[in-house]
């Protein structure tokens, strides 16, 4: 069972997609405008629209096909998941795996976690699995369904203490930990990030026992003080904090029927199997199941 895998998927193509789809939304009347000049030259919006439609247009309007395939379907046979099965989906999608902008982008990532949910129901609506075999899986794999006490963070890492005093008291003024992190921190990866790092639980080791009860008893927005690490000192800034979750049985039966069932059937889960049930036509002509 590769779940995690699967949810480190969705988190990618989410970010892709939200990107992709909101460049398309900002098509305005004015084709003519500039959006660049290199000297005397210019570079208009169509020439940049005509460049992103011919690299990323087909993708984007796939995916805008299949959100609109899988209501449709889910419609006709009266399928639907509960907000309790996206929250819960969301949460280990949040823990597990780095979403670029995060805070920006969850009502999206909520929204593409509720159409993989309908997808999955459609794709394994007729498949049967016994209560012996569910409960078989949930008592071989409960590992699978807890979520340990997990903190999303962000640091500032500079080379001596001095420094890491004096980012601190400019954070106690009032400057954002976000552009002091990309001014400041040595870590370029996370310093573009505006110092994200996403989700770290007591089960890793990204952040000693040490440090992660400091952390612990801060309220999110707060930070810690400056910590000596090999890299130098780091500030942690606690985003968002998510206590442990042990999911019952009865809590994940339904998720764990679709596993089974997916698996049982080797379906890929895409919806291009219902565009002649939803009868699609579109720009790129017939497509092949």
């Amino acid at each position: 069972m590769k779940k995690q895998h699967y949810l480190i998927v969705i988190a990618c193509l989410v970010v892709f997609n939200i990107a992709t789809i909101a460049y398309f939304q900002l098509r305005s009347d004015d084709q003519g405008e500039s959006v660049a000049s290199i000297g005397n030259e210019k570079i208009s919006r169509q020439e940049w629209l005509n460049e992103m439609e011919a690299r990323h247009g087909e993708s984007v309007l796939k995916d805008l096909v299949d959100q609109k395939v899988i209501k449709q379907i889910a419609k006709k046979y009266k399928i639907t998941v509960t907000d309790k099965e996206v929250e819960r989906e969301l949460l280990f999608v949040k823990t597990s795996s780095y979403v670029e902008n995060l805070e920006e982008n969850e009502e999206k990532l909520k929204e593409q976690i509720k159409l993989n949910l309908l997808l999955e129901e459609i794709l394994t609506k007729d498949v049967a699995i016994s209560n012996k075999e569910l409960k078989n899986y949930y008592d071989d794999n409960q590992k699978q369904f807890y979520i340990p006490n997990s903190f999303q963070l962000a640091q500032i890492i500079v080379h001596t203490k001095k420094e890491a005093e004096q980012t601190i008291e400019e954070l106690e003024q009032g400057s954002s930990f976000e552009v002091l992190a990309m001014e400041k921190s040595i870590d370029s990866l996370s310093a573009s990030q505006g110092g994200n790092i996403g989700f770290v639980s007591e089960e890793e080791e990204r952040v000693t026992p040490e440090v992660l009860m400091k952390i612990k008893k801060l309220s999110p927005g707060k930070w810690t003080g400056p910590h000596k690490t090999d890299e130098g000192y780091t500030i942690f800034l606690l985003k968002e904090k998510i206590s442990e979750k042990k999911y019952s049985y009865s809590e994940v039966k339904n998720q764990i029927r679709r596993q089974l069932a997916l698996e049982q059937m080797g379906a890929k889960l895409n919806a291009d199997v219902f565009w002649n049930e939803a009868k699609v036509e579109w720009f790129y002509g017939n497509k092949e199941n």
